[in-house]
Parts: structure tokens; sequence; C-alpha cells
């Protein structure tokens, strides 16, 4: 179980949490104690909110003076951003983003990269501060030369949240090589393109819940090496759908859990995806899923044709629970809800498929397809992969329980890669009947300045797992 203080205990939801997380998560004191020891308002720095004059240097310079115990605060207002921050060697320090950060510059790499650094949250008070890429100035002329939005490198104890990453003309939050973090309350908006992926995670104890992500590319995805990963309440809403990989050589991943993941007109609802390599993917559960519309809804492809072959005979896939699946597939007969297909040299062992009802939305029929993989539900055989096989098995009549719930925020069109695209509301339910973690910072309160206590006292969220 976990502990909180007694304010996150009055403003949570009393469901306890449990997953593969190893331990606390976030940072390790308030927001409210770093701003009383010391807050840097940019605007003291040379920040203008008037959309042309560049903050970067601003933000630097406030960094220096409170990355050792403070707050660099960024009010509301319109922000140009066209130098790019390298922020490093933090400790009990914090960005409060209460503005709109529009990029400018033309260069890649990283707006923002926060490295090397402890005790940290980036986040903002109003739920309105939000980093605007502006990425189809790059993507009209089918360009991904721009830079990431935001990246974590060496991070701990840290957390992201309440803010919104925008139309990054690349990735927008990259999670790299960090341990003991929480991404939550957050909205991912980006264009209707590949190699645009939302939050991407190769780090340990890491905790991602109530996000909405919108792109043609990773919803929310695990890369190797990662261990000890919960991800929950997650809304892909035309998106490219939650993934792990592509894994390649001396993969290493294991803990990972994905719960409550609605997942509307996506690539697919979840992909394990390689082709060759060598390591490991075990102690994986993704429970709690619903699709609609989607291309694919449990895909896992050790052959996947989209990468190149990688060395080796194969990641091997032991321990993966699939369990309670409700929905529709786009058209079952050309793809099935069930593809579970592994290497014949690294078959996948302990494969568990139960509580699945999905059905086709186009025509009256589904083919699910297995190869090399073993455990049991749907076309898995029992064994322990010391033999091969292919099969696949076709449905001509719907599953009992399938029919699930759409959500209201629902997209009808996706936003296109040639005209900007605006800044969402942060959602306030991210999964039918799931009620979000902690409310919006910004609920029902105006601006907050760095010093307003009993609001960033709301912010603490250090948790614990036993």
């Amino acid at each position: 179980m976990r502990s909180f203080s007694l304010f996150s205990l009055l403003s949570l939801s009393p469901l306890l949490v449990n997953g593969q997380l190893s331990g606390t998560v976030g940072p390790l004191s308030s927001s409210s104690s770093k701003a009383s020891t010391k807050t840097c308002d940019v605007t003291d720095y040379g920040a203008v909110a008037d959309k042309k004059t560049d903050i970067g240097d601003a933000i630097s310079q406030a960094w220096d003076d409170c990355s050792n115990g403070g707050v660099v605060y960024i009010p509301p207002g319109d922000y140009a951003m066209s130098t790019w921050l390298k922020l490093s060697g933090g400790k009990a320090s914090a960005i409060q983003l209460d503005g709109i950060i529009y990029r400018t510059g033309s260069d890649g790499g990283n707006m923002f990269m926060i490295e090397h650094s402890s005790d940290f949250e980036f986040f903002s008070s109003t739920s309105k501060g939000a980093i605007q890429g502006l990425g189809y100035e790059f993507h009209k002329d089918g360009s991904l030369s721009g830079p990431r939005l935001l990246r974590f490198y060496d991070v701990q104890d840290f957390s992201v949240h309440d803010i919104a990453l925008v139309d990054s003309p690349a990735f927008h939050l990259s999670v790299d090589t960090c341990t003991n973090g929480e991404l939550y309350n957050m909205a991912v908006r980006g264009g209707d393109s590949g190699g645009l992926d939302g939050i991407d995670v190769w780090s340990e104890n890491i905790w991602v819940h109530d996000v909405e992500v919108t792109n043609k590319d990773e919803c929310v995805t695990v890369k190797s090496p990662a261990k000890n990963i919960l991800v929950e309440n997650i809304y892909c809403n035309w998106s490219g759908g939650c993934a792990m990989g592509s894994l390649g050589a001396d993969t290493n991943i294991s803990d990972i859990t994905y719960r409550n993941v609605y997942t509307w007109k996506s690539n697919q609802m979840y992909m394990i995806k390689s082709n060759g390599g060598s390591g490991t993917v075990e102690n994986v559960v993704l429970e709690n899923f619903i699709g609609h519309g989607n291309s694919y809804s449990l895909d896992i492809d050790g052959a996947w044709s989209s990468m190149d072959t990688v060395d080796g005979d194969g990641v091997q896939l032991t321990n993966i629970t699939v369990r309670n699946w409700t929905g529709g597939e786009e058209n079952g007969a050309e793809r099935g809800p069930v593809k579970v297909v592994c290497a014949e040299k690294a078959p996948c062992t302990e494969i568990t498929i139960e509580d699945f009802a999905m059905w086709t939305e186009s025509g009256d029929s589904q083919s699910n397809t297995c190869e090399n993989a073993f455990g049991s539900g749907s076309c898995l055989q029992e064994g322990d992969g010391s033999s091969t096989y292919s099969t696949a098995v076709t449905d001509t009549a719907a599953p009992s329980g399938y029919s699930a719930t759409t959500m209201a925020e629902d997209l009808t069109t996706a936003f296109g890669t040639d005209a900007s695209i605006p800044i969402p509301t942060i959602p306030t339910t991210f999964y039918p009947g799931a009620t979000p973690y902690s409310a919006l910072a910004g609920a029902g309160s105006a601006a907050a300045t760095p010093a307003a206590t009993a609001a960033a006292a709301s912010r603490m969220r250090r948790r614990t797992w036993h």
C-alpha cells in the first residue's frame, strides 16, 4: 500500500494503487518549501510576455540562481523561445510554468533538457501552462528535423504535471535513465504523422497516469532498458497507441503494468515490437483496455517489418498477462484483435490472455493469429517453447460482453501536419469510470504565485509502495 501526507490523503481518491512500482516516486520536498527558500521570477531576468523576446537566457539565469533550492517562476503570458536550454545539476528545485512558451528557434535537439538533477518538479499551478512547438512549420514541408519539447536525463525523485505539450517538431517528452518519477495531469497534442512520439520512458520506478495523447505515433511507450513502470488512466485519443519498443540488442525490460487504457482511432491498443535482437521482456500486465476503431488491438510482433532486422535470435518474452479487454477493432478480418507472433528461436512463454472480448466493427468475422507463443487463451498453445507452430483462429460470432462505452472527448478528425494545433484544456477524466488520482492543480483557482503555500502544498505527491 502507499502512504501520503495528510493533505494528499484529503485530496486524492481513496483507491489504493498496486502495480509494478518498487518504491517512492515524486519530489522529496514540496514546491511551497522550495519557493519559501527562493523564487526566481524570469521577468526579473529580462523575460517579456510579448511573444517576441527570447525567454531562453532569462530562464537560464533564473536557473543558475534557483537550481539549488528554489523555484524558477514563469508567470502567465505568452513568451517566445529561440535558444534551447540544458538545465543541469538542480537540487530541491522546480520550474513553475504558468505561461505559454512558443518555439521560435529552428535548431534540433531539445527545447528543454533537464539533466543530472534531483528533487525536481516541472509544473503549472493553474493547469494552463504549455509549450507550443509549432511543429507544423516543419511538418508542412515533410521535415521532422526540429527539436523535442522536453527531455529528462539522469533525474531522480521528480514530477511533471498539469502542463500541455503541443505540436512538437519531434518527440514531445522523453524520460531517459531516470528514477522515481511521476508524470500526470497532462495533455500531449501532436501532428498526424509518425516520429511525433507522445511520452517515451526508458527508466526505473516511474508512474505515468492521467494523461491524454493525440498524435500518430507513440502514445505512452516503454523502451529498453526499463524496470518497475506503472502506466494507468491513459487516453490515446486519435494516436499511434501505446507500445513497447522498438526492441533490439540486449533488451532489458521487466515489471511493467499498463492499466485503464482507452484507445480511440489509433494504430493499435498495445504493441510489443521487435525484429531480431536479443535480451528479455518479463513480468508484464496489460489490463482494463477499451478500444474503438483501432487498426490493431493486441499486436505482439517479433518480425515487425517497419524496423530493420537486428542481429540476434529474437527478444525473449515471458510472463505476459493480458486481461479485461473490450470494444471493437476497425476490421477484424484484415487485422484481428489478437496477434502474437514470436521468433522461432526466442518463443514467447507464460503468456495469458483472459477476459478478452472484442469484435470487428466492419464485416462479420475476425481472425486471431498466434505463432511460437505458448500459454493460455485465444489462439495460444500450451507448451514450454520447445516446439514451433503457427495458427489462425477465425471467429464468426461476436463474444459476449464486448460492447464498451465511448468518451465524450473522442476526436472526430486528426489535426494534420500543415496548420497550427490549438493548445488543449487538460481533461478531468482519462478512462471511463476512473477518477484521476489528483484534481488539476488549477481547479477552481486563479494563477498562483510560488509563495501560495496552500495551493502548492496540494502538489506534494511523495508516494510510497510497500
